[in-house]
């Protein structure tokens, strides 16, 4: 099974809770507090893997989780961080948030990489809290839950050369002759089903084995792929990696300039961009073909294919096939020298959003007003994680939080607010009582 578009839910790895425990040795009148912290939960990562082509492998499971962080022990033992998940994906895959609106990464190469979901931070055990005018603290972080996120993973394939052109043009026959790839091939419309990558090694023709390159076959392109008809609309978007388009023209039809006008105007309706892509026009089936019918292909075509070079090949005898593919290295040889002469514009890194280093450490987001009492909405991602880690159950837990909501400069806002005994301070869906 071919799957080139998938959406899937993480959830990283939660991190382990703090412990609470005190030593307790013979002869020591008071043992001090030794609770270890709790290990960090593991991360989701993504990774590019060259062997892959498909998202197929993905496709059985919805929803992935990394491992959580141990919790803290006694005796200063911390606990375990959590193993992270590693995800595999194939080469040119791009991956977007849950509605599509921002690309988040474009894992375009070998060796890319992104950390898509951070594991939680483990909890601090009670031995990290000792202080002067706090000897024997009886209370501990709760680990903090991972970065739970849903994301789409597109697949474009990355190719030097697309192949394209009408159903049963023999696009599958020259990707199979000319490359390594094994694709289905009979004697009736959209037989290829899925597009086909496939290395040329231009050693095998005569020519230098560093000059090879990768080469893909577009499947189902008729009349209408752009707004959905046939297969083209689902592969379309496979196009927009290549650098040169071999369109393959089927030599035993009528009309080959109809035909050549037909899948530029879907390539145009569906990107303008895939249609300014360079073509070599070719012409296949020439072993079906007379003289004489051959010239008048080739002059029926120049109707639509006014400039260039029109390749006469067949890929069933492999006639042709040397000029032809010399050809698209010379081509590919000359877009990359024009690519170092003229770089393109230096494209702006999308912003790296950094939370917890906002200069306001809070913001009030709302108040919500009875007849008895105010409460205040409270957010910021430092005081939100130290409200999710922290027990307001326990006093001293409790203690922390009303030392921090003073310290960040909450206290001082809300009493200018109006915050009266009986009030509540409201972070992370946990009520904590005003205190003055």
């Amino acid at each position: 099974m071919f799957c080139d578009e998938l959406k899937i839910k993480l959830q990283a790895g939660n991190g382990g809770d703090g412990c609470i425990a005190f030593r307790r040795e013979k002869f020591v009148a008071r043992g001090g507090p030794n609770g270890g912290d709790g290990g960090n939960g593991g991360d989701i990562l993504i990774k590019t893997n060259p062997n892959l082509n498909t998202l197929s492998h993905l496709a059985h499971k919805k929803a992935y989780k990394a491992q959580k962080g141990e919790n803290g022990m006694g005796s200063n033992m911390y606990g375990k961080r959590g193993e992270s998940l590693e995800i595999e994906v194939p080469v040119g895959t791009i991956i977007f948030n849950s509605d599509k609106s921002k690309v988040v990464a474009d894992l375009s190469k070998e060796g890319d990489e992104i950390v898509i979901a951070k594991g939680g931070k483990g909890g601090m055990g009670n031995a990290h809290f000792v202080s002067s005018i706090r000897q024997a603290p009886r209370f501990a972080e709760n680990g903090e839950p991972g970065e739970e996120k849903e994301i789409i993973m597109e697949l474009k394939l990355v190719a030097d050369v697309g192949i394209i052109g009408l159903p049963s043009a023999g696009k599958s026959t020259l990707i199979s002759v000319i490359s390594n790839a094994k694709p289905k091939i009979a004697e009736y419309h959209f037989t290829t089903l899925i597009p086909n990558l496939g290395l040329v090694d231009m050693s095998k023709f005569g020519g230098d084995s560093t000059e090879s390159f990768l080469v893909a076959d577009i499947p189902g392109l008729i009349e209408g792929a752009s707004q959905g008809k046939g297969l083209g609309h689902q592969f379309l978007k496979h196009i927009a990696r290549t650098q040169i388009l071999i369109h393959v023209i089927d030599g035993y039809l009528e009309n080959a300039d109809i035909n050549y006008k037909t899948i530029n105007k879907e390539l145009k309706d569906f990107d303008k961009t895939l249609a300014k892509k360079p073509q070599i026009v070719v012409i296949n089936k020439i072993d079906l073909l007379n003289e004489e019918t051959l010239a008048a292909k080739k002059k029926e075509l120049r109707k639509a294919y006014k400039k260039g070079e029109i390749f006469e090949i067949s890929a069933a005898t492999h006639k042709g096939l040397k000029p032809l593919l010399f050809e698209i290295c010379k081509r590919i040889k000359e877009l990359k020298r024009d690519l170092r002469n003229n770089p393109p514009e230096e494209v702006v890194e999308m912003p790296v959003l950094r939370p917890h280093l906002e200069k306001a450490p809070f913001i009030l987001e709302k108040i919500k007003k009875t007849k008895t009492q105010k409460t205040f909405k409270i957010t910021g991602t430092k005081i939100n994680r130290l409200a999710v880690m922290t027990d307001i159950r326990n006093p001293e837990g409790l203690e922390r939080m009303y030392i921090y909501i003073e310290k960040f400069g909450i206290k001082k806002l809300i009493n200018k607010k109006g915050a009266t005994f009986g009030d509540f301070i409201e972070i992370s869906g946990k009520k904590i009582p005003y205190r003055k």
